[in-house]
């Protein structure tokens, strides 16, 4: 290939106004460009990028597998949808010769990782090509994506100032939307995957407890953090998913939307919401109707016990990362923290065993009461009740700080709780032009079917002009 023919074409498929990793993996067998290019270019935007996006990049490693990609396909012998897909790992995964920062101060030179997280070793099996470490919030306790130590992460649809990219797999989902990576690797304690992936306009999967393994993850909730991919489409998801698990990596098949049953929550889920995240959420129910879909409105007895019972004993993630940090918080080096993000680790202190014990088996129960009331159904909801906030409010102001990020998380906290896996698709703009997101949930264990009933949902969308 003539290296200025190759850069041509790569300029114009960067240039095109859909982005996905089907049809990167569909230039790639048309000889259009090779990974090496798009892995330099990637590498040349982040190098120029804000602090905060990135941590570390890999330079010498993303260069050494493209090369390695580039051999395979040239041999007509790549490994599959993934080989030479650019992807970006929260600062959570260890990724060997770097430190896990986990977006804190305190941990900016610690040791070197010996070898690379589980989902690392998978994706790189696949062919994937790692070409940094990106931002997070401080030890991922936060929905807003705002970190003091390394910066925050510009959002990149904001047109009228530094809007919160998400949190708290900020760059993950930033770095995915400024086509520096067409998948962003992050983790889900409360929302931190669908929460910046509605934020930032893309998909993003959360999936079952256990269904991928956490070996080299930097933890803050051993109960509830979940690893997952917030990439451009349902299908991208999917191949990740299936990497991960070690599986084939085989096309989705779309779920009819006719043959769909969805439960509208009645409660907690409106509560706070702007009218145009209303709009577009009862637009998208109506395009659910109209194309077949059963559609009802429920209660959701879970939601309220939960909330009375946070209110009574505390949370799950409050008392395992104080138990993790506990060190950290009541030491010498508190003062080096995040302000908020040890004002919330700082809540587990107050919770006594009792509480802990209380909530663990409450949780076992409503997970089950959760699986019972959706079957084979799913639940839907806006993903977030408002458009990504202005940041410098939030930072000028540490109790509307809290109170904004308890409103951002409302809607998928209870999704860990009650370990619901789930899915937020773009669904259109709200105020100040900023991406929605519609969240499809369902019981635990029905990933697959998730995935298949999302991409349904989204194929819907996609013929919809009102959210094109």
């Amino acid at each position: 290939m003539n290296p200025q023919n190759g850069a041509n074409a790569l300029d114009e498929f960067l240039s095109a106004s859909t982005f996905s990793v089907e049809r990167l993996h569909a230039a790639y067998q048309r000889r259009q460009f090779r990974p090496s290019e798009l892995v330099a270019y990637a590498l040349a935007m982040a190098r120029e990028s804000e602090p905060g996006l990135f941590t570390c990049l890999l330079e010498a490693r993303a260069m050494e597998e493209a090369r390695a990609s580039d051999a395979r396909w040239d041999a007509g012998r790549p490994l599959g949808p993934l080989d030479g897909i650019p992807v970006v790992w929260k600062d959570l995964f260890d990724v060997a010769g770097t430190p896990t920062t986990a977006g804190s101060e305190t941990r900016r030179h610690a040791q070197a990782a010996a070898e690379d997280a589980a989902a690392v070793q998978r994706l790189s099996a696949c062919g994937c090509i790692g070409i940094g470490k990106v931002g997070l919030s401080e030890f991922a306790y936060s929905g807003l994506g705002l970190n003091p130590h390394y910066g925050t992460p510009i959002n990149r649809a904001s047109h009228d100032g530094h809007r919160a990219p998400g949190g708290s797999s900020s760059g993950s989902a930033v770095a995915v939307a400024a086509h520096m990576a067409w998948i962003g690797l992050g983790t889900d304690t409360g929302g931190s995957v669908r929460v910046p992936a509605a934020f930032n306009g893309l998909a993003g999967y959360k999936p079952s407890i256990g269904r991928f393994d956490k070996q080299g993850v930097f933890p803050l909730s051993e109960t509830l953090d979940v690893p997952g991919p917030i990439a451009h489409t349902v299908q991208d998801c999917a191949w990740v998913d299936a990497a991960l698990r070690g599986q084939p990596l085989h096309a989705l098949k779309a779920s009819a939307v006719s043959s769909l049953s969805f439960v509208v929550p009645i409660n907690l889920v409106f509560d706070g919401i702007e009218p145009e995240a209303r709009a577009a959420f009862e637009a998208l129910v109506e395009n659910l109707r109209l194309a077949g879909a059963r559609i009802a409105y429920r209660n959701i007895p879970a939601f309220d016990e939960l909330a009375a019972l946070t209110a009574r004993h505390g949370t799950i993630a409050a008392a395992e990362a104080y138990a993790w940090h506990q060190a950290l918080v009541d030491g010498p080096q508190a003062s080096a923290v995040d302000r908020r993000v040890l004002a919330r680790m700082a809540r587990g202190k107050t919770m006594s065993a009792l509480d802990l014990l209380r909530l663990q088996a409450a949780q076992l129960r409503l997970v089950r009461d959760c699986a019972a009331l959706l079957g084979e159904g799913w639940m839907l909801c806006p993903t977030v009740v408002h458009v990504a906030p202005l940041v410098a409010p939030l930072e000028a102001d540490d109790a509307l700080f809290h109170r904004v990020n308890l409103r951002t998380l409302q809607n998928t906290l209870p999704g860990n709780f009650l370990d619901l896996c789930g899915v937020s698709l773009p669904m259109g703009t709200g105020a100040a032009g900023m991406p929605l997101g519609a969240l499809i949930s369902g019981a635990a264990g029905r990933d697959d079917a998730l995935l298949s009933a999302a991409l349904g949902v989204e194929q819907l969308l996609a013929g919809s002009a009102q959210f094109g």
